[in-house]
């Protein structure tokens, strides 16, 4: 069996690779910003892959402590780094969770591949970018395999408030109003489910996966109907104010993963159905 070490193991994200993957699963547990930490964790195993999610999400967190998600985000991927090449540890691959946010928000259709110019549009997006830019410097000297994957949007009923989805569907739970108004919903967004994700994962982990890949569905999905099919559940009318502003788009192309053996099958219908 696999020995894989993993950050961030108590997100969402992170507590469910554990209990779906079948690695032999090496937590690392306290903060990653501390050094000594990273040090410790690093030089006492030998791993076969490390898959590294710590990071400080939920962009509302980022924007209101931004030294703090970069202390996060960069400085914690930087300890993992230079612990790697410290201690000559030599994984077969260490997958890093990037994100979508470090493209540009586009106003026309358009499916963005991994080719396409970096342009975080927010500040969550600038520490992810950051972060990369280190590991792929670094690694590549070293001779360490790495694999990045910008992940797209998903949702689970177990994120906070402060995520867009949950937001939506408490908002609409909590309100005893009828017919409910929506602003700024304007726009289309590409949603996975988290099955889809972690199996992504795995896949570019086992095969060594190297390099740049999206980790998306590649449709659009239009933020307004989220807010339709909660209002539905909850027997409520949805109305969304006009705007002059036009719409925008962050949708992957997802060829690269595709080719590399990865297959979505599941449904985001089904994801916004597990909120109850």
């Amino acid at each position: 069996m696999y020995r894989c070490g993993i950050t961030g193991a108590t997100g969402i994200l992170g507590s469910k690779i554990i209990k779906k993957i079948k690695f032999n699963f090496v937590i690392f547990k306290g903060d990653i910003t501390k050094k000594k930490l990273v040090d410790n964790w690093i030089k006492s195993n030998n791993f076969d892959f490390i898959i590294h999610l710590a990071a400080i999400v939920p962009t509302k967190d980022v924007e209101k402590d931004y030294n703090y998600a970069k202390k996060v985000n960069y400085n914690g991927t930087k300890n993992i780094v230079d612990s790697l090449i410290k201690y000559q540890k030599k994984p077969k691959n260490i997958f890093f969770a990037s994100t979508s946010h470090v493209y540009q928000i586009r106003k026309k259709f358009f499916k963005i591949d991994e080719n396409q110019k970096v342009e975080p549009y927010s500040k969550y997006g600038k520490t992810k970018i950051l972060a990369e830019n280190y590991l792929k410097k670094k690694l590549k000297k070293e001779k360490i395999n790495y694999c990045i994957g910008r992940i797209f949007s998903y949702t689970s009923p177990e994120q906070n408030k402060s995520f867009l989805t949950p937001g939506l569907f408490y908002k609409i739970k909590k309100n005893k109003q009828k017919t409910i108004t929506f602003e700024g919903l304007k726009h289309f967004r590409d949603f996975l489910s988290i099955n889809d994700i972690i199996n992504a994962i795995r896949i570019l982990c086992v095969k060594k996966g190297t390099g740049i890949y999206n980790i998306g569905s590649s449709k659009k999905f239009h933020l307004e109907t989220i807010a339709k099919i909660f209002c539905k559940k909850f027997k409520k009318k949805a109305s969304f104010i006009k705007s002059s502003k036009s719409f925008t788009y962050l949708i992957s192309d997802n060829k690269k993963l595709i080719k590399f053996g990865w297959k979505p099958k599941n449904s985001f219908i089904q994801e916004l159905n597990k909120f109850k």
